[in-house]
């Protein structure tokens, strides 16, 4: 095929901005694609031309060579692109990732040289504490097995008084390009596992990993206010990297002893408490219990079975701040289920006792009752 002019194949004229030349080559490369026009070989070779013209004007250097010598400034001979290395267009992926973005299946991605190091993985330990520890916070050391490197090697792997070697494959690129039809395709070195360097002698402790297993202990301060769920995110006390690269991190996750008398909702804690029918009806003190210990709590006279009183500033801070929630106590009458026979007399006149006061939630059922049969 007659070799064309660059600028007649993208469209443009010679005085054409960067942007135009990108504009132009992103219609015909979304027109010609192969992807597109599978089967087509006529469309693949306009799809070649256009990107060689583009790599060629896109370049400063190349295009004034070009505008002054014509193909012969940019090694090209007029009668074809036999030639023509498709491997100058640079990263396929950096290509099509500033022209098209995720236009052909997913984000195209630059192709990074690994390395050798590596962060190291992130660990969880989950950690349960009393209910009374969200009030003041604690100070304590877990113990927990977790890798760390190799003290023998330094972390590299290698055997002491050697040295990983640069991958002669790759030549230490950790990729491995070959050619795909007109594309360059880069792919993970297999000599090397995509990292660069291989080591020869390995370290007889860490047997080449340049870490080892080991508990540590490590301290941990969990503030006050944690609720079920909390992470602490200990930085770099994960397990050790590889060849020299940083740690991970060491998540705590809270969980909280169930309480035997106390229910935690948020910042309030919630308890029921049990009292006799005299103390509900004649009113009285009782005695509450708290995280701070036992508290005295005047309940009023003809307090009813599921009243639900306040203790102002009894409950637990938030994290961050110091401020407390509420402490709900919960009445519930208790009725004997055995009585003596005084206890029974007493009763017995009690009930025949006239002019006894009915209390509204009594009122109340009665009349829905009525007005419910009637």
């Amino acid at each position: 095929m007659e070799k064309r002019d660059y600028y007649d194949v993208l469209g443009v004229s010679r005085t054409a901005d960067e942007a135009e030349l990108k504009k132009a080559y992103r219609r015909l490369a979304l027109e010609y694609h192969p992807d597109r026009n599978p089967d087509d070989p006529q469309a693949e070779e306009k799809f070649k031309e256009a990107s060689e013209a583009y790599a060629v004007l896109s370049d400063a250097e190349k295009r004034r060579a070009y505008d002054r010598f014509g193909f012969a400034g940019v090694g090209q001979g007029a009668g074809g692109a036999p030639g023509f290395d498709f491997g100058n267009l640079g990263d396929v992926g950096d290509l099509f990732g500033d022209l098209f973005g995720d236009l052909f299946g997913g984000r195209a991605t630059r192709t990074r040289r690994r390395g050798r190091a590596q962060r190291g993985a992130d660990l969880r330990y989950n950690f349960e504490i009393d209910l009374a520890d969200v009030l003041t916070g604690l100070e304590t050391k877990i113990r927990l097995p977790k890798m760390r490197p190799c003290e023998s090697c330094g972390g590299s792997g290698a055997r002491p008084g050697t040295r990983p070697e640069r991958c002669e494959r790759c030549r230490g690129m950790g990729q491995v390009a070959f050619q795909q039809g007109f594309f360059r395709i880069s792919r993970p070195c297999d000599a090397c596992g995509g990292v660069g360097e291989v080591v020869r002698q390995h370290c007889t402790d860490c047997r080449g990993q340049g870490r080892v297993e080991s508990r540590q202990t490590i301290s941990v301060r969990v503030p006050p206010g944690v609720d079920e769920g909390t992470r602490l995110r200990l930085a770099g006390e994960g397990e050790a990297g590889v060849a020299g690269g940083p740690p991970g991190d060491l998540y705590v996750v809270i969980s909280l002893k169930p309480h035997p008398l106390l229910h935690r909702d948020g910042r309030d804690l919630h308890c029921e408490v049990p009292v006799t029918f005299p103390q509900a009806a004649l009113g009285g003190e009782i005695e509450v219990g708290t995280l701070e210990g036992t508290v005295k709590m005047q309940i009023p006279e003809g307090t009813q079975s599921g009243t639900v009183l306040r203790l102002r500033g009894k409950g637990v801070p938030s994290v961050g701040s110091p401020a407390r929630g509420d402490q709900y106590v919960k009445i519930f009458v208790e009725v004997p289920t055995r009585l003596s026979d005084r206890q029974r007399e007493l009763l017995e006149s009690f009930a025949e006792e006239g002019g006894i006061e009915v209390s509204p939630k009594t009122r109340s059922f009665v009349e829905k009752l009525r007005d419910l049969f009637d």
